[in-house]
C-alpha cells in the first residue's frame, strides 16, 4: 500500500478534523459574544444535543457494517453524509436575527443535523481505514496519515476564521468560512473515492449487536481509556479562546497560538508512529501524556501579555498531540478480536460514541461552571476558575487514563 494512496485515504481526514474545531471551540463564542446568547444556555445545548448525538452512533455503525457489504455501499454513505454536513455547517454560522428562544431552536436544528452528518461520516471513514490491513504497523500509518491530514484540516480551521473575521467582520467572517470548508469537503470527498484502497467487503454477523463490542476486557479498557484521555483533550480544547482572550489577553494572536500547536501536532506525528514501532504504542502514548501534562502545569504561569511563555506551552501541547492523534485509535483496532473483524463499524461507532460523550462533558461542565463562578467571557474580573479548569482537570485525566492503559493486557497481533 503506497504513500499516494493512502494519503488519498487521509484526505477525507482534512475536512473532518476541519469541521470539528469550529463547533466545539468557535461556536460557542460566536453564540456568546456575536449572537448574545447566554454562555451556560450555549453549554447546555452542546451538552444536551452531544447527549442525542451518542445514542446514535452504535446504530450508525451498524448500519455501515450493513452497507459495506453491498456494492458501492461506501460511496453512498460518503455522499450522503457529506451534503448533509455542508448544508448544516453552514446554517450553524449563519443564524436569522431571531429571539433567544428562536436562536436556541435554531442552534439545536444545525447541531443535530450538523452531529448527524459527521457522525455517519467519521464512523464510515474511520470502518474504512480499519480494514485496510490487519498488520499492526500498517495500521498505524493509516492513522498517522488519518489524522496527520486531519491536522492539516485543524490548522486551516484555526487560522481562516481569524483572517476572515478581522476583515469581514464575526458574522460575515464566519459565514464566508462555512462556504469554504464547503468547498474543500467536496475536493476531499472525490479525492478519496476516486483514488483511495478499499477495503474488502464482508458478511455481516446478523448476531452482532453493541453490547458485543463491551464483552471483550481489553476492548472494555480501552474504550474507558479513550474516555479518560477524550475528556483531558476536550477540557482546553473547550476554554483555549476563553484562555487567550482573558488570561494571555492577546485575542489578536488566537490564530498564530492555535497554528502553533496544532503544526507541533503536525510536524511530531510520524515521530511518535516511529517511536511506538520501536518501544510499543502504550509506553509512546504516556511520554506523550508527560509532556502534555507538563505543557499544561506550565499554562499556569501565563499572564497578560505573555505571548513568548504561551507560545511555548502551545508547541509543547501539540508536541503531545500527535501521540494523542496517532496512537489510541490504533490500539482499539489491536485489540477488535479476529472474529469481529466483519464488524468493525459496530466497534467504531461505540468509539465515536465515547470520543463525543467526552466533549459533551467538557462543554457541559466546564462552560456552566465558569457561569457558575460569575466568569464572563471579555470582562474583566477574576480569571482564576478559568485558569483551575483548563491546567488543573485534564492533568487528572490524563493521569486516570495512564493508569487505565496499563491494565489492558497485551494481545498476540498488535504491537502493544
Amino acid at each position: 500500500m503506497n504513500r499516494y494512496r493512502l494519503a488519498a485515504y487521509g484526505a477525507l481526514g482534512l475536512p473532518l478534523a476541519m469541521s470539528m474545531m469550529p463547533i466545539y471551540m468557535i461556536s460557542p463564542k460566536f453564540y456568546g459574544e456575536t449572537i448574545g446568547l447566554d454562555l451556560a444556555i450555549v453549554g447546555v445545548i452542546l451538552f444536551a444535543t452531544r447527549l442525542l448525538d451518542t445514542a446514535q452512533d452504535p446504530f450508525l455503525g451498524r448500519m455501515v457494517d450493513h452497507f459495506q457489504a453491498k456494492r458501492f455501499g461506501w460511496v453512498y454513505i460518503v455522499a450522503l453524509a457529506s451534503v448533509l454536513l455542508a448544508v448544516s455547517f453552514v446554517m450553524l454560522f449563519s443564524p436569522p436575527a431571531w429571539s433567544t428562544l428562536g436562536i436556541s431552536g435554531w442552534l439545536i436544528v444545525c447541531l443535530v443535523a450538523l452531529y448527524a452528518a459527521h457522525s455517519l461520516l467519521s464512523i464510515c471513514y474511520i470502518t474504512w481505514g480499519t480494514r485496510l490491513s490487519d498488520e499492526p504497523l500498517v495500521r498505524s500509518r493509516v492513522v498517522a496519515w488519518r489524522e496527520g491530514l486531519g491536522l492539516v484540516g485543524v490548522v486551516l480551521a484555526s487560522v481562516a476564521p481569524v483572517v476572515l473575521v478581522e476583515s469581514l467582520g464575526a458574522r460575515s467572517g464566519y459565514q464566508s468560512f462555512a462556504w469554504v470548508f464547503s468547498f474543500i469537503l467536496l475536493v476531499c470527498v472525490c479525492v478519496t473515492l476516486l483514488w483511495s484502497p478499499r477495503p474488502e467487503r464482508h458478511d455481516l454477523t446478523q448476531d452482532s449487536n453493541w453490547k458485543r463490542a463491551l464483552e471483550d476486557r481489553s476492548v472494555r479498557q480501552i474504550f474507558f481509556f479513550y474516555l479518560l484521555n477524550a475528556i483531558s483533550v476536550a477540557i482546553p480544547a473547550t476554554l483555549v479562546l476563553f484562555f487567550i482572550d482573558d488570561v494571555v489577553q492577546r485575542p489578536q494572536d488566537a490564530g498564530i497560538f492555535l497554528a502553533a500547536y496544532f503544526v507541533a501536532g503536525i510536524v511530531t506525528l510520524p515521530g511518535w508512529v516511529a517511536l511506538a514501532d520501536r518501544i510499543g504504542k502504550r509506553l509512546a502514548w504516556l511520554i506523550g501524556s508527560g509532556i502534555a501534562a507538563t505543557a499544561l502545569a506550565g499554562a499556569s504561569a501565563v499572564g497578560a501579555g505573555d505571548v513568548l511563555l504561551y507560545g511555548i506551552v502551545c508547541v509543547a501541547a501539540g508536541t503531545a498531540l500527535g501521540a494523542d492523534l496517532a496512537l489510541p485509535a490504533a490500539m482499539l483496532a489491536d485489540v477488535i478480536p479476529s472474529a469481529q473483524r466483519q464488524n468493525t463499524g459496530l466497534y467504531i461507532g461505540v468509539w465515536v460514541l465515547i470520543g463525543k460523550l467526552a466533549l459533551a462533558v467538557a462543554a457541559g461542565v466546564t462552560l456552566p461552571t465558569l457561569s457558575f463562578f460569575n466568569y464572563q467571557p471579555g470582562v474583566l474580573g477574576s480569571v482564576t476558575p478559568l485558569v483551575t479548569l483548563y491546567v488543573l482537570l485534564p492533568i487528572v485525566f490524563k493521569f486516570a487514563a495512564a493508569a487505565i492503559l496499563f491494565r489492558v493486557a497485551p494481545t498476540a497481533r498488535a504491537n502493544p
